[in-house]
């Protein structure tokens, strides 16, 4: 963009784009046109912060790349500084919009830095350490999970003579998962704010610790937004395809995919064994609906009813 706006004045903002690579960061500062890089390790991290801390900064906007940010995300956080970490189609739909088809880290920084100076995107506190852990832990389940479930697939194909390595290595991975499992269960409960939430959640007739856990981990905003809000965040809220005449479909999408991909197994078990999921399955799919449409309307009736739940500090009571 060729000028800011008044309510994005240079004197009184100042906003950071870090272009994330594996061995370096780029930083730019868009207000003053400054750019520098950084090395991506424990050193160059600590030299970085510690230069941004001589601003007196708006926003600092970090691509997220899969992890190698987290540490200076964590680094920020401690420092207090005011770190949002960004979705990188984010900000390469903005360039787009604006004809910048180039792409070096440099030009990511400015236009990571540029994104935010024009989109303002909120502030969000970090997750404490003790989240982050919980966190790791979901994601290393699920990962060993998804390689369970390979290893079954190729043992169900494979000749006899292989039949016995399939065994010892899905051996291995159930000691894994047990292991983790032991890890969630402590991680939870040493997390003291959690423990009434977890009751809350642990109440529903089909909600386990499996989908209680990644809720607790994944969805912090549990009882603290509308229900609207948290569907639309679940991943569950329909949106419209339509133009002129033509009404489209209305589909789901985005929102966090683990959270949607444990109440789509939770609702399987939810419709058989919790009389409100049921009746609400069998009415719609008696209107017509498909049962994975039917499905999904249930996945988000159950996240509006947890949300006001946790919200009014109330257990399950529907008989």
């Amino acid at each position: 963009m060729n000028s800011i706006p008044n309510r994005y004045s240079k004197k009184t903002q100042r906003h950071v784009g870090i272009d994330v690579g594996k061995s370096t960061f780029d930083v730019h500062i868009y207000e003053l046109d400054v750019h520098w890089q950084s090395a991506n390790d424990e050193s160059g991290i600590k030299k970085l912060v510690s230069k941004l801390n001589r601003y007196k900064l708006t926003r600092v906007l970090v691509e997220a790349t899969g992890g190698y940010e987290r540490a200076l995300v964590e680094a920020c956080a401690e420092q207090e500084l005011p770190v949002i970490v960004v979705q990188p189609v984010q900000v390469r739909q903005f360039a787009r919009a604006q004809g910048v088809l180039a792409k070096t880290d440099k030009i990511d920084a400015r236009i990571i830095a540029e994104f935010g100076v024009v989109m303002q995107p909120e502030l969000r506190p970090i997750s404490s350490k003790k989240v982050r852990y919980v966190r790791d832990l979901l994601s290393r389940k699920r990962q060993l999970n998804e390689i369970r479930t390979q290893e079954l697939n190729r043992q169900h194909k494979a000749p006899k003579a292989l039949v016995a390595t399939h065994r010892r290595f899905l051996k291995t991975i159930d000691k894994e998962i047990e292991w983790v499992n032991e890890r969630l269960q402590k991680a939870v409960a040493s997390v003291t704010e959690w423990r009434r939430t977890h009751d809350i959640l642990r109440s529903v007739p089909g909600i386990g610790d499996g989908v209680a856990f990644t809720l607790l981990g994944e969805l912090p905003e549990l009882g603290r937004l509308t229900n609207r809000q948290i569907a639309a965040l679940c991943g569950l809220a329909p949106f419209n395809r339509d133009s002129g005449q033509l009404k489209g479909k209305r589909r789901i999408r985005g929102g966090r995919a683990p959270i949607r991909t444990v109440l789509y197994m939770a609702m399987m078990c939810a419709i058989q064994h919790n009389p409100v999921m049921n009746r609400f399955f069998n009415k719609l799919v008696a209107q017509g609906k498909h049962k994975k449409v039917a499905l999904t309307a249930c996945m988000r009736k159950m996240m509006t009813i947890l949300n006001t739940m946790v919200k009014n500090d109330s257990e399950w009571c529907i008989s």
